[in-house]
Protein backbone atom coordinates (compact mmCIF):
# COMPACT_ATOMS: atom_id res chain seq x y z
CA UNK A 1 0.00 0.00 0.00
CA UNK A 2 1.23 3.46 -0.92
CA UNK A 3 0.23 6.12 1.61
CA UNK A 4 0.78 9.79 2.38
CA UNK A 5 0.25 10.98 5.96
CA UNK A 6 -0.89 14.54 6.68
CA UNK A 7 -1.84 16.49 9.79
CA UNK A 8 -1.15 19.77 11.57
CA UNK A 9 1.46 20.04 14.35
CA UNK A 10 0.17 18.27 17.47
CA UNK A 11 -2.32 16.09 15.58
CA UNK A 12 -0.51 12.90 16.59
CA UNK A 13 0.80 12.01 13.15
CA UNK A 14 4.02 10.49 14.46
CA UNK A 15 2.21 8.10 16.81
CA UNK A 16 -0.10 6.91 14.04
CA UNK A 17 2.84 6.48 11.64
CA UNK A 18 4.50 4.13 14.15
CA UNK A 19 1.34 2.04 14.41
CA UNK A 20 0.85 1.86 10.63
CA UNK A 21 4.41 0.77 9.83
CA UNK A 22 4.41 -1.76 12.67
CA UNK A 23 1.24 -3.46 11.45
CA UNK A 24 1.73 -3.21 7.71
CA UNK A 25 5.53 -3.52 7.57
CA UNK A 26 6.10 -0.66 5.15
CA UNK A 27 8.86 1.96 5.54
CA UNK A 28 8.10 5.33 7.12
CA UNK A 29 9.74 7.87 4.82
CA UNK A 30 10.11 11.45 5.98
CA UNK A 31 11.73 14.27 4.02
CA UNK A 32 14.45 14.70 6.64
CA UNK A 33 15.29 10.99 6.66
CA UNK A 34 15.53 10.95 2.87
CA UNK A 35 17.91 13.90 2.80
CA UNK A 36 20.09 12.52 5.59
CA UNK A 37 20.29 9.12 3.90
CA UNK A 38 21.18 10.58 0.48
CA UNK A 39 23.85 12.80 2.05
CA UNK A 40 25.29 9.94 4.10
CA UNK A 41 25.41 7.66 1.05
CA UNK A 42 27.12 10.41 -0.93
CA UNK A 43 24.77 10.23 -3.91
CA UNK A 44 25.02 12.99 -6.50
CA UNK A 45 21.62 14.31 -5.47
CA UNK A 46 22.61 14.06 -1.82
CA UNK A 47 25.66 16.24 -2.52
CA UNK A 48 23.49 18.77 -4.33
CA UNK A 49 20.99 18.84 -1.45
CA UNK A 50 23.80 19.30 1.08
CA UNK A 51 25.21 22.28 -0.82
CA UNK A 52 21.86 24.08 -0.59
CA UNK A 53 21.30 23.08 3.04
CA UNK A 54 24.79 24.25 4.04
CA UNK A 55 23.90 27.68 2.67
CA UNK A 56 20.63 27.70 4.56
CA UNK A 57 18.74 27.67 1.27
CA UNK A 58 15.70 25.60 0.31
CA UNK A 59 16.47 22.48 -1.67
CA UNK A 60 14.96 22.92 -5.20
CA UNK A 61 12.02 20.71 -6.10
CA UNK A 62 13.93 18.92 -8.87
CA UNK A 63 16.58 17.79 -6.38
CA UNK A 64 13.98 16.81 -3.78
CA UNK A 65 11.95 14.82 -6.32
CA UNK A 66 15.13 13.10 -7.48
CA UNK A 67 15.90 12.05 -3.91
CA UNK A 68 12.30 10.82 -3.49
CA UNK A 69 12.70 8.79 -6.71
CA UNK A 70 15.90 7.19 -5.40
CA UNK A 71 14.29 6.37 -2.05
CA UNK A 72 11.09 4.89 -3.45
CA UNK A 73 13.13 2.79 -5.85
CA UNK A 74 14.76 0.86 -3.00
CA UNK A 75 13.82 -2.73 -2.29
CA UNK A 76 12.07 -2.05 1.03
CA UNK A 77 9.42 -0.02 -0.83
CA UNK A 78 8.33 -2.94 -3.04
CA UNK A 79 5.28 -3.58 -0.86
CA UNK A 80 4.50 0.07 -0.28
CA UNK A 81 5.53 3.10 1.75
CA UNK A 82 4.27 5.80 4.10
CA UNK A 83 5.35 9.27 2.98
CA UNK A 84 5.42 11.88 5.76
CA UNK A 85 6.29 15.55 5.25
CA UNK A 86 6.21 15.32 1.48
CA UNK A 87 4.76 16.76 -0.68
CA UNK A 88 4.46 20.25 0.79
CA UNK A 89 3.31 22.15 -2.30
CA UNK A 90 1.01 21.55 -5.27
CA UNK A 91 4.06 21.56 -7.58
CA UNK A 92 5.63 18.78 -5.50
CA UNK A 93 2.33 16.87 -5.43
CA UNK A 94 2.06 17.02 -9.22
CA UNK A 95 5.69 15.94 -9.64
CA UNK A 96 5.07 13.06 -7.21
CA UNK A 97 2.05 11.95 -9.27
CA UNK A 98 4.25 11.76 -12.37
CA UNK A 99 6.98 9.89 -10.49
CA UNK A 100 4.58 7.32 -9.04
CA UNK A 101 3.08 6.78 -12.48
CA UNK A 102 6.61 6.01 -13.76
CA UNK A 103 7.16 3.59 -10.88
CA UNK A 104 3.72 2.04 -11.36
CA UNK A 105 3.06 2.74 -7.67
CA UNK A 106 -0.06 4.92 -7.50
CA UNK A 107 -1.18 6.48 -4.22
CA UNK A 108 -3.81 4.43 -2.41
CA UNK A 109 -4.77 6.92 0.29
CA UNK A 110 -3.77 10.29 1.68
CA UNK A 111 -4.50 9.91 5.41
CA UNK A 112 -5.37 13.22 7.06
CA UNK A 113 -5.41 13.18 10.88
CA UNK A 114 -7.76 16.06 11.63
CA UNK A 115 -7.92 17.82 15.01
CA UNK A 116 -9.74 21.15 15.68
CA UNK A 117 -7.30 24.04 15.95
CA UNK A 118 -8.37 24.97 19.49
CA UNK A 119 -7.57 21.42 20.63
CA UNK A 120 -4.19 21.61 18.92
CA UNK A 121 -3.48 24.84 20.79
CA UNK A 122 -4.27 23.10 24.09
CA UNK A 123 -2.01 20.17 23.19
CA UNK A 124 0.91 22.28 22.02
CA UNK A 125 0.80 25.00 24.67
CA UNK A 126 0.42 22.63 27.62
CA UNK A 127 4.04 21.49 27.75
CA UNK A 128 6.07 22.51 30.79
CA UNK A 129 9.79 21.96 31.38
CA UNK A 130 11.87 21.71 34.56
CA UNK A 131 14.77 24.16 34.19
CA UNK A 132 16.87 22.11 36.61
CA UNK A 133 16.58 18.46 35.50
CA UNK A 134 14.92 18.87 32.08
CA UNK A 135 11.87 16.72 32.93
CA UNK A 136 8.89 17.34 30.64
CA UNK A 137 5.25 17.57 31.71
CA UNK A 138 1.93 18.48 30.14
CA UNK A 139 -0.73 20.33 32.09
CA UNK A 140 -3.47 18.05 30.70
CA UNK A 141 -1.90 14.77 29.64
CA UNK A 142 1.04 14.42 32.03
CA UNK A 143 0.67 16.90 34.90
CA UNK A 144 3.08 17.08 37.85
CA UNK A 145 1.83 15.92 41.26
CA UNK A 146 1.87 19.54 42.46
CA UNK A 147 0.87 22.24 39.96
CA UNK A 148 3.81 24.01 38.27
CA UNK A 149 6.31 22.04 40.37
CA UNK A 150 8.77 19.37 39.22
CA UNK A 151 8.19 15.95 40.82
CA UNK A 152 11.94 15.29 40.86
CA UNK A 153 13.46 18.35 42.48
CA UNK A 154 10.64 20.77 43.36
CA UNK A 155 11.80 23.40 40.86
CA UNK A 156 9.18 25.70 39.37
CA UNK A 157 8.26 24.55 35.87
CA UNK A 158 8.58 26.91 32.91
CA UNK A 159 6.96 27.23 29.50
CA UNK A 160 9.33 27.49 26.54
CA UNK A 161 8.99 30.53 24.30
CA UNK A 162 8.02 28.42 21.28
CA UNK A 163 5.24 26.76 23.32
CA UNK A 164 3.51 30.07 24.05
CA UNK A 165 0.00 30.50 22.66
CA UNK A 166 0.77 33.32 20.19
CA UNK A 167 3.76 31.45 18.75
CA UNK A 168 1.88 28.16 18.43
CA UNK A 169 -1.18 29.86 16.92
CA UNK A 170 1.00 31.45 14.23
CA UNK A 171 2.69 28.12 13.48
CA UNK A 172 -0.69 26.43 13.08
CA UNK A 173 -1.94 29.26 10.86
CA UNK A 174 1.07 28.94 8.55
CA UNK A 175 0.62 25.17 8.37
CA UNK A 176 -3.07 25.51 7.50
CA UNK A 177 -2.17 27.88 4.65
CA UNK A 178 0.36 25.35 3.35
CA UNK A 179 -1.69 22.18 3.73
CA UNK A 180 -5.21 23.23 2.71
CA UNK A 181 -4.37 23.47 -1.03
CA UNK A 182 -2.86 19.97 -0.82
CA UNK A 183 -5.92 18.57 0.94
CA UNK A 184 -8.11 20.10 -1.77
CA UNK A 185 -5.83 18.66 -4.47
CA UNK A 186 -6.04 15.14 -3.05
CA UNK A 187 -9.77 15.46 -2.37
CA UNK A 188 -10.25 16.17 -6.07
CA UNK A 189 -8.08 13.15 -6.94
CA UNK A 190 -10.24 10.94 -4.70
CA UNK A 191 -7.34 9.83 -2.45
CA UNK A 192 -8.16 11.82 0.68
CA UNK A 193 -9.29 10.01 3.83
CA UNK A 194 -9.92 12.30 6.81
CA UNK A 195 -9.81 10.70 10.25
CA UNK A 196 -10.97 12.31 13.50
CA UNK A 197 -7.77 12.78 15.51
CA UNK A 198 -9.59 14.25 18.51
CA UNK A 199 -10.11 10.91 20.24
CA UNK A 200 -8.09 8.22 21.99
CA UNK A 201 -4.93 7.19 20.13
CA UNK A 202 -6.17 3.61 19.73
CA UNK A 203 -9.49 4.83 18.31
CA UNK A 204 -7.69 7.01 15.76
CA UNK A 205 -5.65 4.02 14.62
CA UNK A 206 -8.73 1.79 14.50
CA UNK A 207 -10.38 4.28 12.11
CA UNK A 208 -7.25 4.33 9.93
CA UNK A 209 -6.90 0.56 10.07
CA UNK A 210 -10.50 -0.02 9.01
CA UNK A 211 -9.87 2.06 5.90
CA UNK A 212 -6.59 0.32 5.11
CA UNK A 213 -8.28 -3.08 5.41
CA UNK A 214 -10.30 -2.20 2.31
CA UNK A 215 -7.18 -2.17 0.11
Amino acid sequence: MNLILMGLPGAGKGTQAEKIIEKYQIPHISTGDMFRSAIKEGTELGKQAKSFMDQGALVPDEVTIGIVRERLGKSDCQNGFLLDGFPRTIAQAEALEELLTELNAPIDYVLHVDVPQDKLLDRLTGRRICPECGATYHVIYNPPKVADTCDNDGARLIQREDDRRETVAKRIEVNVEQTQPLLDFYQTKGYLVTVNGDQDISDVFEAIDQKLQTL
